[in-house]
């Protein structure tokens, strides 16, 4: 198979998935490497194809149908990460991203792609089970979402709802 053929299966693969597809699985069902895979990932962004990493695999970034997008910083606790992200996907957001602008480093920004509570509970449990500290602690807590929703209301009601709980900073 070329490349040509095989970077198109991987696009079709990741656009028919309803989740995100790991680098292994591509491989696998593709009978090539990993590394293999993730170079014509590398190829596919660098002619535009908008394909993410989450923490679970590649996704096309399913962003663009979002009529409305705004970015909330904030600050709250380890044990606060949940009901931060349940209080945006419970009001009807998508988180895209966490960002931190470190000292150092600048800005880093991490994919997440959580749209759900099993997203959530599903990246709670990673942090856990891994032992991982979030980026957040970089920053003595403080940092930013990138948040999509349908409309300015839905990210009206969670900015609101953010603020009321004492996570927002304005």
């Amino acid at each position: 198979m070329s490349g040509d053929i095989r970077r198109s299966e991987i696009l079709n693969i990741i656009k028919s998935s309803d989740k995100p597809v790991s680098a292994s699985t591509l491989a696998k069902h593709l009978g090539v490497s990993r590394q293999i895979i993730v170079s014509d990932i590398a190829l596919l962004r660098a002619s535009n194809i908008n394909i993410i990493s989450t923490h679970k695999g590649y996704i096309i970034q399913p962003d663009a149908e979002k009529k409305a997008l705004r970015v909330f910083t904030v600050n709250h606790t380890n044990k606060q990460i949940q009901d931060e992200l349940n209080t945006i996907v419970d009001l009807g957001g998508k988180i895209s991203n966490v960002i931190v602008n470190h000292m150092i480093y600048g800005e880093i920004t991490a994919d997440l792609s959580i749209s759900s509570r099993k997203d959530v509970q599903d990246f709670v449990s990673e942090l856990s089970a891994n032992q991982t500290r979030p980026l957040k602690e970089l920053t003595n807590g403080v940092h930013s979402h990138m948040v999509f929703a349908d409309s300015e209301e839905i990210l009206d009601l969670i900015e609101n709802k953010l603020k009321e709980k004492g996570y927002l900073i304005i």
